[in-house]
């Protein structure tokens, strides 16, 4: 166990540089920040000031190091549009992502896992066809079109839910919050079926085909054989091992709502870390940009090691595998 977690602690370690080094190429060498800091009458002599100033005339291994360096300190500078430390912008935001992408996941999981089990016990039926049909929605409709699509409904013609915003935010101190609001439940509603849409087809479809598989293996013909109940083999035999693949699923899915929630954010004018990398786009904020790079490739790092704990823990070929090499 222990062998196994320095390896994945190793090989995170060099996916982390390599997304380091992609971030400081693009804020060492994508414009120029003395530019974006100063006013076009800013003298030549000045321009070379603030330059040193930065390091910016340094060799690039000095920066790179110092880069690295400052974003473990969660330091990754000064937004040039908002003159206020990226880390702070980000921050402020990162709450109302995350929360988005939450109840987006969870969504996505409490609805697709039954309707995979459904159609995979009873792929003949006709609610089942019904299903398939309507997953079809999630993958072939463009996210921001079915989030137009909520609007123009349940905003504009029933008048049931906001159309844009975060709704009334209760700050904890250390964390601000929509779920203790009524306001906030209703306005994440849309927002998070636009945004999870897609990952419970994904996870449907991925619950079916497991279920169709694992059904017609030997040990579920084994357990039938020894009188089990069809609940028993279902959900005692079936769909734990089904669980194995939805766990990966589950956590690259999380990662990339969280990291591709750019457009629901835009449609939905949600005010998290989408928004905000979008406007740095926009104004060329190179260090909005960078840090944003940055911080999402360090999440999937996190997700996708917590993933392989997981699968240790819960298939034991794996654990057999590791002692073996080990």
């Amino acid at each position: 166990m222990l062998a196994f977690i320095i390896r994945r602690l190793l090989q995170s370690f060099f996916v982390i540089m390599a997304v380091g080094l992609l971030a400081f190429t693009l804020f060492r060498f994508v414009g120029d920040p003395v530019n974006q800091l100063v006013g076009q009458d800013t003298s030549v002599e000045d321009r070379e000031r603030l330059r040193t100033a930065l390091g910016l005339n340094d060799a690039v291994p000095v920066q790179f190091v110092r880069y690295m360096w400052r974003a473990v300190q969660l330091d990754f500078g000064l937004s040039y549009q908002f003159k206020q430390p990226v880390m702070q912008l980000i921050a402020e935001r990162f709450p109302a992502t995350f929360e988005l992408a939450l109840v987006a996941l969870f969504l996505a999981l409490a609805i697709g896992i039954p309707m995979g089990v459904y159609t995979g016990l009873y792929r003949d039926s006709w609610l089942s066809k019904t299903f398939l049909a309507t997953s079809l929605v999630g993958i072939s409709l463009p996210t921001f079109f079915i989030g137009i699509l909520l609007i123009f409904v349940f905003a504009v013609q029933l008048k049931m839910l906001p159309s844009f915003g975060r709704g009334q935010v209760v700050d904890l101190g250390f964390w601000n919050t929509g779920f203790l609001s009524r306001s906030g439940w209703l306005a994440v509603i849309m927002p998070a079926i636009t945004l999870g849409l897609f990952q419970m087809t994904l996870i449907m479809r991925l619950v079916r085909a497991e279920m169709m598989e694992i059904l017609r293996m030997d040990f579920i013909k084994f357990a039938r054989a020894r009188g089990l109940k069809n609940r028993a083999v279902h959900f005692g035999h079936a769909l734990k091992n089904t669980m194995v693949p939805v766990i990966t699923i589950t956590g690259l899915q999380f990662g990339s709502i969280i990291a591709f929630a750019i457009i629901t954010e835009t449609v939905f004018q949600w005010p998290g870390m989408g928004l905000l990398f979008l406007r740095g786009v926009q104004t060329v904020d190179i260090p909005i940009m960078a840090a944003y790079l940055m911080l999402i490739g360090v999440l999937f790092v996190i997700i996708n090691l917590i993933v392989d704990l997981l699968y240790f823990a819960v298939d034991p070929r794996i654990r057999s595998a590791a002692k073996a090499t080990g």
